[in-house]
């Protein structure tokens, strides 16, 4: 073994894991301390001894992968203690540790950031899938008291337009709408015909499954008034129960 007198060498199997009967090697400096890899046998041995061609996990000196220069064929070299007498053979550990330790910042333009499926076809959206409202059906919402809570009533103005929705579907796909666009909720562009014809390419996925609604300032008046009824009557009740 390429390594002064008195270290010692130990082969440590695992016995469980999902890496159990492979082993690791450690080294026992002449004071005890354990040394787990090659980096930090390097460090300890520092300059003196030179372990370019040292197996760590075999403990022995592989001549071969010893790198000789051209300029330098005649130094001499200790086998038996891994010593060279020249600067022909450095740690890989020294050249390279001061690259790692430096913060490297990675610049690409716009152009090499993008997918080759976003420069051939350009950005593309998710595809996002139409009346997923009817996998809801047949489930009702309960209160406390596993009582199942009545679902609203659609105004008369308000005009459902899809396959087979029920009002519960149509609901949800208003609430939808309302929580997830950043834009106006008006409902369906297209008429109901046309919408029909093949409502997976006509229907909008943006809007809820209603025909295009058009709201009133009377409209938003009288549900104003609905609103403050509402809260006086919420409030009566309050004051009866204190």
């Amino acid at each position: 073994m390429a390594l002064p007198p008195g270290w010692k060498r130990e082969e440590v199997v695992r016995q469980s894991g999902l890496s159990a009967g492979k082993t690791d090697v450690y080294y026992f400096t002449p004071d005890g301390k354990k040394i787990r890899s090659k980096p930090q046998l390097a460090r300890i041995l520092g300059e003196t001894f030179d372990l370019s061609a040292f197996d760590f996990r075999t403990g022995r000196t592989v001549y071969s992968a010893c790198r000789k220069s051209k300029r330098q064929k005649g130094s001499s070299y200790d086998f038996a203690r891994g010593v060279r007498h020249d600067a022909s053979l450095v740690l890989p550990i020294r050249q390279t540790a001061s690259i790692f330790k430096q913060p490297v910042t990675v610049v690409r333009n716009r152009t090499e950031s993008k997918s080759k499926a976003e420069l051939k076809h350009g950005i593309q959206e998710q595809p996002k899938q139409i009346f997923w409202e009817k996998r809801l059906q047949g489930l009702r919402a309960c209160d406390s008291s596993e009582e199942v809570i009545p679902s609203m009533e659609l105004p008369k103005q308000v005009q459902s337009v899809g396959p087979e929705l029920s009002t519960e579907n149509v609901l949800q796909s208003i609430s939808a709408a309302l929580h997830i666009n950043t834009g106006p909720v008006v409902g369906q562009g297209a008429t109901k015909q046309v919408i029909m014809k093949n409502p997976s390419i006509n229907m909008d996925t943006q809007q809820p499954h209603i025909q295009q609604l058009m709201v009133s300032s009377d409209d938003i008046h009288r549900q104003e008034q609905r609103v403050q009824l509402a809260r006086r009557r919420l409030q009566d009740l309050i004051q009866s129960l204190e």
